[in-house]
Protein backbone atom coordinates (compact mmCIF):
# COMPACT_ATOMS: atom_id res chain seq x y z
CA UNK A 1 0.00 0.00 0.00
CA UNK A 2 1.14 3.64 -1.08
CA UNK A 3 1.70 5.77 1.69
CA UNK A 4 1.57 10.16 0.98
CA UNK A 5 3.92 11.94 2.41
CA UNK A 6 3.67 16.18 2.75
CA UNK A 7 2.99 18.24 -0.39
CA UNK A 8 4.95 20.96 -1.11
CA UNK A 9 2.51 23.61 0.07
CA UNK A 10 2.39 21.43 3.40
CA UNK A 11 6.22 22.15 3.91
CA UNK A 12 6.50 25.55 2.82
CA UNK A 13 3.32 26.38 5.30
CA UNK A 14 4.99 24.33 8.31
CA UNK A 15 8.39 25.99 7.19
CA UNK A 16 6.42 29.55 7.47
CA UNK A 17 5.00 29.08 11.30
CA UNK A 18 8.18 27.28 12.36
CA UNK A 19 10.19 30.39 10.56
CA UNK A 20 7.51 32.80 12.57
CA UNK A 21 7.73 31.00 15.89
CA UNK A 22 11.67 31.56 15.66
CA UNK A 23 11.91 34.72 14.80
CA UNK A 24 9.33 35.84 17.59
CA UNK A 25 11.31 33.72 20.29
CA UNK A 26 14.79 35.30 19.03
CA UNK A 27 13.00 39.04 19.12
CA UNK A 28 12.11 38.36 22.65
CA UNK A 29 15.18 37.23 23.89
CA UNK A 30 17.08 40.63 21.80
CA UNK A 31 14.98 42.55 23.69
CA UNK A 32 15.05 40.84 27.46
CA UNK A 33 18.94 40.92 26.09
CA UNK A 34 18.95 44.83 25.76
CA UNK A 35 16.57 45.39 29.05
CA UNK A 36 19.58 43.54 30.89
CA UNK A 37 21.81 45.44 30.07
CA UNK A 38 20.16 48.70 30.61
CA UNK A 39 19.41 47.99 33.83
CA UNK A 40 22.66 46.64 34.52
CA UNK A 41 24.33 49.93 33.38
CA UNK A 42 21.95 52.11 35.63
CA UNK A 43 23.13 49.56 38.80
CA UNK A 44 26.61 50.69 38.17
CA UNK A 45 26.15 54.27 37.67
CA UNK A 46 24.06 53.87 40.85
CA UNK A 47 26.60 52.09 42.90
CA UNK A 48 29.29 54.53 41.76
CA UNK A 49 27.18 58.00 42.64
CA UNK A 50 26.08 56.00 46.01
CA UNK A 51 29.68 55.34 46.82
CA UNK A 52 31.12 59.16 45.76
CA UNK A 53 28.03 60.41 47.82
CA UNK A 54 29.11 58.62 50.81
CA UNK A 55 33.04 59.62 50.60
CA UNK A 56 32.42 63.50 49.55
CA UNK A 57 30.04 63.46 52.91
CA UNK A 58 32.54 61.64 55.25
CA UNK A 59 35.05 64.07 54.05
CA UNK A 60 32.56 67.39 54.45
CA UNK A 61 32.01 65.73 58.33
CA UNK A 62 36.10 65.47 58.99
CA UNK A 63 36.51 68.78 57.51
CA UNK A 64 38.56 71.61 59.91
CA UNK A 65 40.62 68.78 61.26
CA UNK A 66 42.32 69.02 63.63
CA UNK A 67 42.09 72.71 64.43
CA UNK A 68 44.56 74.97 65.28
CA UNK A 69 44.36 74.82 68.99
CA UNK A 70 45.41 71.09 68.82
CA UNK A 71 49.07 72.53 67.53
CA UNK A 72 51.76 75.16 68.12
CA UNK A 73 51.22 78.05 65.62
CA UNK A 74 54.73 76.93 64.30
CA UNK A 75 53.29 74.32 62.79
CA UNK A 76 50.27 75.27 60.59
CA UNK A 77 50.90 72.66 57.92
CA UNK A 78 49.58 70.03 60.74
CA UNK A 79 46.45 71.54 61.61
CA UNK A 80 43.87 73.12 58.83
CA UNK A 81 43.15 76.95 59.08
CA UNK A 82 39.51 76.72 58.11
CA UNK A 83 37.32 73.94 56.85
CA UNK A 84 37.19 74.30 53.30
CA UNK A 85 40.02 76.16 51.75
CA UNK A 86 39.18 79.07 48.75
CA UNK A 87 40.73 80.50 46.37
CA UNK A 88 41.49 83.91 45.44
CA UNK A 89 43.61 85.20 48.47
CA UNK A 90 43.63 82.02 50.76
CA UNK A 91 46.30 83.15 52.93
CA UNK A 92 44.83 86.75 53.22
CA UNK A 93 41.50 87.41 52.46
CA UNK A 94 38.02 85.24 52.03
CA UNK A 95 35.38 85.50 49.16
CA UNK A 96 31.60 85.10 49.12
CA UNK A 97 29.98 82.42 48.38
CA UNK A 98 27.25 81.88 45.88
CA UNK A 99 25.10 80.16 43.56
CA UNK A 100 23.93 79.49 39.92
CA UNK A 101 27.75 81.73 38.91
CA UNK A 102 27.45 84.63 42.06
CA UNK A 103 29.29 85.12 44.41
CA UNK A 104 33.03 85.79 44.37
CA UNK A 105 34.63 82.80 45.57
CA UNK A 106 36.56 80.17 42.46
CA UNK A 107 36.27 77.67 45.19
CA UNK A 108 33.84 76.73 47.10
CA UNK A 109 31.20 76.93 44.40
CA UNK A 110 28.44 75.24 42.81
CA UNK A 111 30.68 72.49 40.94
CA UNK A 112 33.82 72.71 42.76
CA UNK A 113 34.88 72.38 46.47
CA UNK A 114 38.27 71.97 48.49
CA UNK A 115 38.30 70.26 52.17
CA UNK A 116 40.68 71.16 54.10
CA UNK A 117 41.18 68.17 56.88
CA UNK A 118 43.50 65.44 58.32
CA UNK A 119 42.19 62.26 56.57
CA UNK A 120 44.52 59.67 58.84
CA UNK A 121 44.58 61.80 62.28
CA UNK A 122 45.88 58.11 63.89
CA UNK A 123 49.09 58.31 61.88
CA UNK A 124 51.22 60.63 63.47
CA UNK A 125 52.99 60.82 60.44
CA UNK A 126 49.98 62.26 58.28
CA UNK A 127 49.59 66.43 57.79
CA UNK A 128 46.62 68.18 56.86
CA UNK A 129 45.88 67.54 53.63
CA UNK A 130 43.55 69.65 50.58
CA UNK A 131 41.06 67.62 49.61
CA UNK A 132 39.30 68.61 46.01
CA UNK A 133 35.82 67.40 44.14
CA UNK A 134 35.56 69.34 40.46
CA UNK A 135 33.11 68.07 38.14
CA UNK A 136 34.66 68.58 34.63
CA UNK A 137 32.92 68.00 31.30
CA UNK A 138 30.78 65.14 33.22
CA UNK A 139 33.57 63.46 35.10
CA UNK A 140 33.72 64.79 38.78
CA UNK A 141 37.29 64.65 39.23
CA UNK A 142 38.79 63.90 42.95
CA UNK A 143 42.47 64.70 44.71
CA UNK A 144 44.71 65.28 47.16
CA UNK A 145 47.53 67.83 48.07
CA UNK A 146 49.36 68.08 50.97
CA UNK A 147 48.53 71.61 52.89
CA UNK A 148 50.98 74.36 51.86
CA UNK A 149 51.17 77.81 51.95
CA UNK A 150 50.36 78.32 48.05
CA UNK A 151 47.08 78.88 46.76
CA UNK A 152 45.02 75.54 47.50
CA UNK A 153 43.32 75.71 44.04
CA UNK A 154 46.75 75.74 42.51
CA UNK A 155 48.00 72.99 44.24
CA UNK A 156 45.02 70.92 43.60
CA UNK A 157 44.91 71.70 39.95
CA UNK A 158 48.71 70.12 39.65
CA UNK A 159 49.08 67.63 36.99
CA UNK A 160 48.28 64.11 38.44
CA UNK A 161 46.20 65.17 41.32
CA UNK A 162 42.77 64.91 40.03
CA UNK A 163 41.01 61.81 38.73
CA UNK A 164 37.81 60.70 37.42
CA UNK A 165 35.78 59.94 40.50
CA UNK A 166 32.44 59.41 39.23
CA UNK A 167 31.41 59.05 35.38
CA UNK A 168 28.39 60.42 34.12
CA UNK A 169 27.57 63.36 36.07
CA UNK A 170 24.88 65.61 33.96
CA UNK A 171 24.30 68.30 36.80
CA UNK A 172 25.58 71.42 34.49
CA UNK A 173 24.09 69.75 31.32
CA UNK A 174 23.48 72.55 28.16
CA UNK A 175 19.45 74.35 28.22
CA UNK A 176 19.00 71.86 25.51
CA UNK A 177 20.26 68.55 27.28
CA UNK A 178 18.18 69.26 30.13
CA UNK A 179 14.96 70.14 27.89
CA UNK A 180 15.63 66.55 26.34
CA UNK A 181 16.04 65.41 30.26
CA UNK A 182 12.61 66.64 31.41
CA UNK A 183 10.38 65.09 28.46
CA UNK A 184 11.20 61.89 30.03
CA UNK A 185 12.12 63.07 33.87
CA UNK A 186 9.72 66.10 34.81
CA UNK A 187 10.53 66.11 37.97
CA UNK A 188 14.33 67.26 37.65
CA UNK A 189 16.27 70.19 37.06
CA UNK A 190 13.49 72.83 38.07
CA UNK A 191 13.15 75.72 36.22
CA UNK A 192 15.26 74.39 33.46
CA UNK A 193 18.71 75.28 35.23
CA UNK A 194 21.90 73.28 35.64
CA UNK A 195 21.75 71.65 39.60
CA UNK A 196 24.72 72.74 42.04
CA UNK A 197 26.48 69.67 43.02
CA UNK A 198 27.12 71.89 45.99
CA UNK A 199 25.46 73.87 48.36
CA UNK A 200 25.86 75.48 51.57
CA UNK A 201 24.72 76.32 54.99
CA UNK A 202 26.61 79.06 56.65
CA UNK A 203 27.09 80.22 60.91
CA UNK A 204 25.81 83.51 60.50
CA UNK A 205 26.24 84.10 64.40
CA UNK A 206 22.71 83.66 64.65
CA UNK A 207 21.44 80.59 63.42
CA UNK A 208 23.00 78.78 60.06
CA UNK A 209 21.23 79.68 56.83
CA UNK A 210 21.41 78.98 52.83
CA UNK A 211 25.38 81.14 52.44
CA UNK A 212 24.50 82.82 49.20
CA UNK A 213 21.13 84.85 51.61
CA UNK A 214 23.81 85.63 54.22
CA UNK A 215 25.25 89.17 54.04
CA UNK A 216 28.96 89.85 54.30
CA UNK A 217 31.27 88.29 55.98
CA UNK A 218 29.42 85.27 57.20
CA UNK A 219 29.21 84.26 53.99
CA UNK A 220 32.63 83.21 53.27
CA UNK A 221 33.75 79.33 53.03
CA UNK A 222 35.29 79.73 56.87
CA UNK A 223 32.00 79.55 58.25
CA UNK A 224 30.00 77.18 56.78
CA UNK A 225 28.69 74.34 58.77
CA UNK A 226 26.86 71.92 56.01
CA UNK A 227 27.72 70.97 52.48
CA UNK A 228 24.14 69.95 50.81
CA UNK A 229 25.60 67.57 47.67
CA UNK A 230 23.47 66.54 44.75
CA UNK A 231 24.43 63.96 42.10
CA UNK A 232 22.77 63.42 38.83
CA UNK A 233 24.01 60.73 36.94
CA UNK A 234 22.88 58.86 33.55
CA UNK A 235 23.56 55.59 32.00
CA UNK A 236 26.47 55.89 29.33
CA UNK A 237 23.99 54.70 26.67
CA UNK A 238 20.40 55.38 26.37
CA UNK A 239 17.75 52.45 27.29
CA UNK A 240 17.99 50.17 24.01
CA UNK A 241 14.36 49.54 23.83
CA UNK A 242 13.10 53.21 24.34
CA UNK A 243 16.05 55.10 23.37
CA UNK A 244 15.37 57.46 26.59
CA UNK A 245 18.63 57.68 29.11
CA UNK A 246 18.16 56.69 32.42
CA UNK A 247 18.98 59.38 35.02
CA UNK A 248 19.25 58.38 39.10
CA UNK A 249 19.35 61.59 41.50
CA UNK A 250 21.14 61.15 44.69
CA UNK A 251 21.34 63.57 47.86
CA UNK A 252 23.75 63.62 50.83
CA UNK A 253 24.30 66.22 53.50
CA UNK A 254 27.62 66.71 55.42
CA UNK A 255 27.88 68.42 58.46
CA UNK A 256 31.27 69.80 59.77
CA UNK A 257 31.61 68.30 63.62
CA UNK A 258 34.43 70.87 64.17
CA UNK A 259 33.64 74.57 65.43
CA UNK A 260 34.55 77.69 63.89
CA UNK A 261 38.21 78.61 64.62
Amino acid sequence: MRQRGFTLVELLVALGIFLVITGAAFSLLGSSQKHSQTESQLLASFQEARLGLDQIVRDVNDAGYPPPTFFQSAYPYLSASAPFAWSPGYTATSCQIGTGGGGTCITPEDFDIIIETNPNPQDAGSQVQWIRYQLQGTTLMRGMAAKAAADPAVETAAAGILAPFVQNVINNSSPAQIAQYQLSYPGMFPGGAPVPIFSYTCDTGTVPVACPAAAGAANAPANIREVIVTLIVSTPAPDATTGVPRIVQLTGRGRRVNPNQ
